[in-house]
């Protein structure tokens, strides 16, 4: 292939990416993003990991020392990767005393017993637990992993996670011992072509976390653009913090020298929220890419997406199959699969739907509509029986309403 002919490839491939960037549902996506934020509270959830990320800052840390120091080549240059990793990892203006604070604890930590250890150890599992919650939540997933393979990944995590770590830097480390210690003395081209090293690492790391921890299937190709969403905006978060901080000394004002925790305090909540948005993003891509019409804004959403899921089902018993796969169900509502995770999780409960894994899977109906009472959805969806609602169930005469008196006709009759 010659030089022009690459040219052109080069240029019908940054046409594509442009035209493809210029089509994606960015407004769909910001929409998304704040209901999902307000509605699975993902704030209250970066405040957790927060608290519990500093917890873990300690024995997380001295894992990665322990590592670091196993391998003689690592060891000489251990000071200048930690400031390196640091640095690509927080603000630069809190960065150096962040690493003084973490090397001082980390050298308490090695003197604890094994008492101490364990403690440690739990408090880094509780992160992982945390991250592990969460992230199934933003999925919608029901079901959690069986506890072998959550102690699998988890151990995983603790353990290559550190190693891989020490792998990715040693691509550096030529280039910092070639350039004194320091990055900002290598050539520009050089410094950019490291920067892109730690966004593609940054990139790689959350989208394994997006794919392998989640219990659903989750694409790679998704993983690794909501892995990209992550890297750009910690990237942009931390120059804009740092930004911020040089412009409007607040903390360091008010706190003197015990600023730097309150900016590591803010710098890992940021983090979290972004972490959590791009787990957002891998989630409600699909949907996104392929133009989900109908948005869960208003009340009694989980209701309505059961009463024709119902209404779906119940005219399907009359073809071939007697039911529907969730990405059936979810073309035809025009919604998005995750949003019919809690319908569908209710009628499982109730005994009124059942799930076949044969021929692939699908959901059919296991009751008689014209004989079966409302109530029981009603109370688990919209509205709970009880002394203050008794008048109003009485006068609604929801308690003897039937499932088929609450379908469509059209439902009711063979298609």
């Amino acid at each position: 292939m010659t030089l022009n002919e690459r040219l052109r490839a080069l240029e019908t491939l940054a046409r594509a990416l442009w035209h493809d960037a210029l089509n994606f549902p960015w407004r769909n996506t910001a929409l998304t993003l704040r209901e999902r934020f307000r509605e699975d509270r993902l704030g209250i959830t970066a405040s957790s990991l927060t608290f519990t990320t500093t917890i873990s800052l300690v024995p997380l840390f001295t894992v990665a020392l322990a590592i670091f120091s196993a391998f003689p080549m690592f060891d000489r240059l251990q000071r200048t990767l930690q400031r390196s990793l640091v640095e690509s990892l927080v603000p630069e203006d809190i960065a150096r005393q962040v690493l003084t604070y973490l090397n001082q604890f980390a050298a308490k930590a090695g003197q604890m017993g094994w008492a101490g250890a364990l403690v440690l150890l739990f408090t880094a599992l509780a992160l992982i637990l945390t991250i592990d919650r969460k992230l199934n939540d933003i999925w919608r997933v029901r079901q959690s992993r069986p506890f072998t393979q959550r102690v699998l990944v988890y151990w995983a995590v603790l353990t290559l996670g550190p190693l891989l770590l020490a792998g990715s830097v040693a691509v550096t480390s030529y280039a910092l011992s070639a350039s004194g210690g320091s990055m900002n003395r290598l050539p520009a081209p050089l410094r950019l072509l490291f920067d892109s090293l730690q966004i593609v690492l940054v990139t790689g790391g959350l989208a394994a976390l997006y794919r392998y921890v989640p219990n659903t299937r989750v694409r790679w190709g998704h993983a690794l653009l909501g892995g990209l969403f992550v890297a750009v905006g910690l990237e942009l978060a931390k120059n804009a913090l740092g930004w911020y901080l040089k412009q409007v000394p607040t903390f360091s004002l008010v706190y003197g020298t015990f600023a730097t925790v309150p900016i590591l305090l803010v710098w890992i909540y940021l983090a979290w929220v972004i972490v959590l948005l791009g787990a957002v993003v891998t989630a409600y891509l699909p949907s996104l890419l392929s133009g989900v019409a109908r948005r869960g804004d208003t009340p009694g959403w989980g209701f309505q997406l059961a009463l024709e899921l119902l209404a779906e089902l119940q005219a399907a018993q009359h073809t071939e199959h007697r039911g529907r796969s969730l990405e059936s169900l979810a073309n035809t509502l025009r919604v998005d699969p995750l949003q019919l995770e809690e319908p569908v999780a209710a009628l499982v409960a109730l005994d009124w739907l059942g799930r076949l894994d044969e021929d692939g899977e699908r959901y059919v109906l296991l009751v008689d509509t014209t004989v079966t009472l409302m109530a029981p959805l009603l109370e688990r969806l919209l509205l709970a029986q009880q002394s203050h609602t008794d008048r109003f169930w009485f006068g609604s005469h929801w308690a003897r309403m039937t499932v088929a008196e609450a379908l469509p006709a059209a439902a009711l009759s063979p298609r």
